[in-house]
C-alpha cells in the first residue's frame, strides 16, 4: 500500500494490518517523499515507526526530480506513480492500495465538470485500474475523510497534515473549499461521488461496445492500427473517439490522457480521409482505411542494441554482430528497401518502422520487406491492443 502519512493513507495502512487472517496476505508499506517539505523525511519516518508497530514491512522513496517548471503537483503525482510501480516490480508486488477516498472522487468529478469532461472524466477514479505495470486498487472511494478520521481517533492513531491540502494557490484546493458551499444544496461529497459511480457504469458499457467495434473492423499491421474508412465514419461519435483514442495511446505506447479538444481534431480528419499528428502517432487515410502509426519525429532518436527494447514496444533478433543498432529506418533507408509498397503499409509507418544499421549501412528492416534474418515482435502482442480498450 502507498502511504503519505496523510489521515486518509494512514487509517488504510491500519485497516489493511487488521483485515486479513495472518498469514493469508502479504502486506507491504511505501512512502515517498517528494522532498518539498522539511518536515516530510520526519513525516515519512514515523509511517515507518507505525509500520513497525503493525509489524509491516515498510519502505521510503525519495523523490528529486523537481526543478522548479512545469505543474508541481502533476510532476509530483506522476513521479509518485512511477517511483511506486518500480518498487512494486522490484518486490514482484501486484497490487498496489491507495487511501483516495469519496471527497477525492468528488473533488475529481467537479474538476472533471471545469474541464468539460465526457463520461470517462466524469467518472473520475475507478476502484482499479493498471499504470506502469502494476494493478492499482482504491478501496476506500466509498468512505469519506471524515469517516477516516473518526476511526483513526477512535483507535487513538495520529496522522500528519499537508499544508498544501490549504493552499488554495491549487484547483483542487479550491474545488475542495466548493464542495463546502455546494453541500447544503445536496451537492454532498458522497453525491458526487455516486456520480462517478453512475458514470463508470456508462464508461464500462460504451468501452465494451468499443471493443467490440474494434474486433469488426480493425486489425493491427506492423503495429499499426488500421480500420477501415466506411464503418468507422457510421461509428457513433463516442464510440469512434473511444476507439482512435485508444489507438493512439497504444501505438505512442503512451499511459497519458488525451485532450478532448484535439482527439476531437484529429477525429474529424480522420473521418474526412485527411492527415494529422497526435501523441505521438501520425493519423491518416491509405487504402480506403484510417492508419494510426507512429509518427517519424517521435523515434527519430530512439537508439537500442539487438535483443533490447526499442521504442518501449519493439524487440528484434537477428544476425547480431558488432556495432549494430536499432534505429528507425527513415526516408534514407526507404530508398534502400525497394519492395516497401508490397507491404501496404503507408509510407509514414514504414520511415518509422525499426530497422538494423551498421553506422550509416542498413543491414535489415522486416516491415519493410528486407527481413534479412531478421524477426520483430511487438512486446505485448498484437491482442494488447484489443484489451487495452476494456483495461482503462
Amino acid at each position: 500500500m502507498a502511504v503519505s502519512g496523510g489521515g486518509d493513507s494512514v487509517a488504510l495502512l491500519h485497516i489493511l494490518s487488521r483485515c486479513f487472517e495472518p498469514g493469508a496476505v502479504e502486506v507491504a508499506a511505501v512512502t515517498v517523499d517528494h522532498g518539498l517539505r522539511p518536515q516530510s523525511a520526519r513525516e515519512a519516518e514515523e509511517v515507518g515507526e507505525l509500520a513497525e508497530r503493525l509489524e509491516i514491512a515498510h519502505t521510503t522513496l525519495r523523490w528529486t526530480g523537481w526543478d522548479g517548471t512545469g505543474n508541481l503537483q502533476a510532476r509530483a503525482r506522476d513521479a509518485r506513480y512511477r517511483l511506486i510501480g518500480e518498487w512494486a516490480k522490484t518486490l514482484e508486488i501486484s497490487v498496489v492500495a491507495f487511501g483516495h477516498t469519496a471527497d477525492d472522487q468528488a473533488e475529481t468529478v467537479l474538476m472533471g465538470l471545469a474541464r468539460s469532461s465526457g463520461v470517462n472524466g466524469l467518472s473520475a477514479m475507478p476502484v482499479r485500474r493498471t499504470l506502469h505495470g502494476i494493478n492499482l486498487l482504491r478501496p476506500l472511494l466509498g468512505a469519506t475523510r471524515q469517516e477516516l478520521r473518526d476511526y483513526l481517533r477512535g483507535h487513538d492513531i495520529a496522522w500528519s497534515e499537508d499544508p498544501s491540502n490549504e493552499d488554495d494557490r491549487f484547483d483542487r484546493v479550491k474545488v475542495r473549499e466548493a464542495l463546502k458551499l455546494l453541500a447544503p444544496i445536496g451537492l454532498t461529497a458522497q453525491v458526487l461521488s455516486d456520480v462517478a459511480g453512475n458514470m463508470a457504469q456508462a464508461r464500462e458499457a460504451l468501452d465494451w461496445f468499443g471493443f467490440l467495434s474494434a474486433r469488426d473492423l480493425a486489425v493491427v499491421d506492423g503495429g499499426d492500427v488500421s480500420m477501415d474508412l466506411r464503418r468507422f465514419r457510421t461509428l457513433p461519435a463516442e464510440i469512434a473517439r473511444r476507439l482512435l483514442t485508444r489507438a493512439i495511446l497504444w501505438v505512442g505506447g503512451q499511459d497519458q490522457v488525451l485532450r478532448r479538444v484535439p482527439v476531437s481534431q484529429a477525429l474529424d480528419a480522420a473521418r474526412q480521409g485527411r492527415a494529422i499528428t497526435l501523441g505521438g502517432c501520425h493519423v491518416l487515410s491509405h487504402g480506403n482505411r484510417i492508419w494510426v502509426c507512429r509518427e517519424f519525429n517521435a523515434v527519430r532518436h530512439e537508439r537500442s542494441g539487438p535483443q533490447e527494447i526499442w521504442d518501449r514496444r519493439w524487440r528484434l533478433d537477428g544476425p547480431c554482430e558488432a556495432g549494430v543498432e536499432i534505429r528507425p529506418l527513415g526516408r534514407k533507408g526507404v530508398s534502400d528497401c525497394p519492395d516497401w509498397r508490397l507491404t501496404g503499409r503507408p509510407l509514414s509507418s514504414v520511415i518509422a518502422s525499426p530497422a538494423i544499421w551498421k553506422d550509416d549501412e542498413l543491414l535489415a528492416a522486416p516491415l519493410a520487406g528486407r527481413p534479412e534474418g531478421w524477426k520483430v515482435r511487438l512486446t505485448g502482442g498484437e491482442e494488447e491492443f484489443f484489451a487495452s480498450l476494456l483495461s482503462h
